[in-house]
């Protein structure tokens, strides 16, 4: 069954160097007891494996001491008798009837090998094969392909192939990843709530983290970046960046509302918008400038660390662009509803009010 997976995987392109971690094995002999043979001379299976147990490797008969000392009494052929593995056959053993037969009828033996290590994870036993990729195959993207060779393959039962080595790191790895951006996006959340002091604003502001993802999908399909530990940790990074503006933009026009609340709510945020709008887009670009030599990968090792600044870059740009919009809308839009929801609350408390007057008076 290894072979056949081999085989399969020899022809996935972006694979080289399959090899199955095995040894040659040591010599053992086999020995099967024939049932059929045994019941027909009366001798139990069990008194075979005995007999065949003593005179080959012994079986303790007593003990003797010597000076206090306690020695065990081994009973066994001598050693001239079992030199050769032929030599079992011709031990003898009794039959219901006390016939002395050959031991050699009722068993059959085989020359094989045995493994010189068992490998196990959890309790169950398992082959290595090892694989090498070839340059500009992505890890993810080699292991669907061997995933795909391997589909319509029918395994026996306790047959099962596991995908281990840097694929399991890196599966764990993006689990992870997934854990700390949710903590992370919490995080932000109650920071910025405690800071404006309403759970509203920080809600509008997280809208810019949805935003950035979408510059981030078309950056790495541009650049021919893969989704690795380094863009992962750039999403992560992206996070705490692209809420900056948002924040920024958000906490003007509330400083605006409590400066003038006569003034209008849509003549404040076209105002703050109009006022914030150089601060952020240098900050933007000055972060995006700074990024763009190691976004260029240009020298030794320097492509490693160019997924990160790429998916910065494609993140914060686009999510910028969109803020500068989105922001505003929702704010708007949002603080209009909590208006509308607070007069019709208090439109109904003094409906309600008037109610319970009129039925008491």
């Amino acid at each position: 069954m290894h072979e056949l997976v081999r085989n399969r995987l020899e022809r996935v392109s972006g694979v080289s160097d399959i090899e199955i971690e095995e040894s040659e094995g040591r010599p053992q002999q086999n020995i099967t007891i024939n049932r059929e043979k045994t019941a027909e001379l009366g001798i139990g299976v069990d008194e075979v494996a005995r007999t065949i147990q003593t005179n080959i490797a012994g079986s303790r008969a007593g003990v003797f001491r010597v000076n206090g000392e306690e020695r065990p009494i081994m009973v066994r052929l001598r050693p001239e008798d079992r030199v050769e593995m032929d030599d079992i056959g011709n031990v003898s053993i009794r039959a219901s009837d006390n016939r002395i037969v050959p031991i050699s009828s009722v068993i059959e033996q085989e020359r094989g090998r045995a493994p010189t290590t068992v490998n196990r994870i959890d309790g169950q036993r398992v082959m290595y094969l090892t694989a090498n990729l070839e340059e500009d195959v992505a890890l993810g993207e080699a292991v669907n392909r061997m995933q795909a060779a391997l589909s319509d393959i029918q395994f026996p039962e306790g047959y099962s192939v596991y995908f281990g080595g840097e694929y399991e790191e890196l599966q764990q790895a993006r689990a992870d990843f997934t854990m700390a951006i949710i903590l992370a996006l919490i995080l932000v959340y109650m920071v910025m709530a405690a800071q404006f002091e309403r759970f509203l604003d920080p809600l509008i502001v997280m809208l810019s983290v949805p935003v950035a993802l979408i510059g981030v999908v078309p950056t790495l399909m541009i650049t021919g970046t893969t989704i690795n530990m380094q863009s992962l940790m750039g999403v992560l990074m992206l996070l705490g960046i692209v809420v900056n503006n948002a924040i920024v933009l958000i906490d003007y026009i509330n400083l605006m509302r409590r400066r003038d609340e006569s003034r209008d709510l849509l003549e404040s945020i076209i105002a703050a918008s109009r006022l914030r709008l150089r601060p952020i887009l240098m900050t933007t670009f000055t972060t995006i400038l700074a990024m763009i030599p190691l976004a260029i990968g240009v020298g030794v090792g320097a492509e490693i660390q160019a997924a990160l600044a790429r998916v910065v870059i494609g993140g914060l740009l686009v999510s910028t662009l969109i803020t500068l919009f989105l922001i505003p809308i929702v704010y708007l839009i949002a603080t209009r509803a909590v208006v509308t929801i607070k007069e019709w609350r208090q439109i109904t408390v003094e409906r309600m009010r008037e109610r319970l007057s009129a039925q008491f008076t």
